[in-house]
């Protein structure tokens, strides 16, 4: 029995690997909880390590999985939690608009992603506005004004990150193409020029 085309066994187009950071109790496994879910719950329970969810999502045509990991916030595993950084493709900061201190150490974890992240890693930054506008537009990175909540913008954030790295994925591609047809152009193009090449060389 002959395999399935490639196609048909990836039941995606793209998978992106996205990270939630930030400090603890600031609402991401309830951003996550939301998006990948639907659900909101009030009851908090701290995220231990690191989680992860997967969503698949549709945009442009392309279907889109994202494995979205959800990692702890507080500084005992902060060791466990930097590992997955460099493996990260998407990172989401969260912050909480009542906890000025988690706002102020926002600027601590974009030095945990410069230390630790890939360098073209795509960044977003989560919550509340004026504030985070303009220390979004000090690290040239898009800001959203998020709710677990009432789910105001959860879909539309990671939306956004999924779009700007496939964007970025599928410019890789195009970039890697021409390579790509030049190795296969001449079984392509010159069939005959290649046929005559072979007996040239085998026949002599």
């Amino acid at each position: 029995m002959a395999a399935p085309p490639a196609r048909a066994r990836a039941d995606y187009d793209y998978l992106i690997k996205l990270l939630l950071i930030g400090d603890s109790g600031v609402g991401k496994s309830c951003l996550l909880l939301r998006f990948s879910d639907g659900s909101f719950t009030t009851s908090f329970i701290t995220t231990i390590g690191i989680d992860f969810k997967i969503r698949t999502i549709e945009l442009d045509g392309k279907r889109i999985k994202l494995q979205i990991w959800d990692t702890a916030g507080q500084e005992r595993f902060r060791t466990i939690t930097t590992a997955y950084y460099r493996g990260a493709m998407g990172i989401l900061l969260v912050y909480d608009v009542t906890d000025e201190s988690s706002f102020n150490n926002i600027r601590n974890w974009i030095r945990n992603i410069e230390q630790h992240a890939s360098d073209n890693v795509n960044k977003i930054l989560a919550v509340p506005t004026s504030k985070g506008q303009a220390l979004a537009d000090e690290y040239g990175i898009k800001f959203f004004e998020t709710s677990a909540k009432t789910n105001l913008n959860v879909e539309e954030v990671f939306f956004s990150i999924a779009r700007d790295i496939k964007q970025r994925l599928a410019d890789m591609d195009s970039r890697a193409e021409p390579t790509t047809i030049k190795i296969n152009q001449p079984g392509q193009a010159g069939g005959a020029g290649e046929a005559a090449q072979k007996s040239a060389c085998c026949g002599s």
